[in-house]
């Protein structure tokens, strides 16, 4: 898929403008947030924080390997 659009002033700052269709084909909508990540080709847009996604698989593997001091933590 690939398609274009134009920067443009919004406010004070720059923006760019997804089209209806693309925002129905992608389920985004207003209030959403979107993550820019850079890449070796440009930018990609994407609504999964590859940082945060990072972060939660450290924070599973901490718990699965120290399940038991946390269960007698928790009582």
């Amino acid at each position: 898929m690939s398609e274009t659009t134009q920067v443009r002033k919004v406010g004070n700052s720059l923006g760019v403008i997804l089209n209806k269709a693309l925002l129905q084909e992608l389920d985004i909508q207003e209030g959403d947030t979107l993550f820019v990540v850079k890449t070796s080709d440009g930018i990609r847009l994407t609504s999964y924080d590859p940082d945060f996604a990072e972060a939660m698989e450290a924070g599973r593997d901490y718990m699965k390997r120290h399940r038991d001091a946390l269960r007698e933590l928790a009582k």
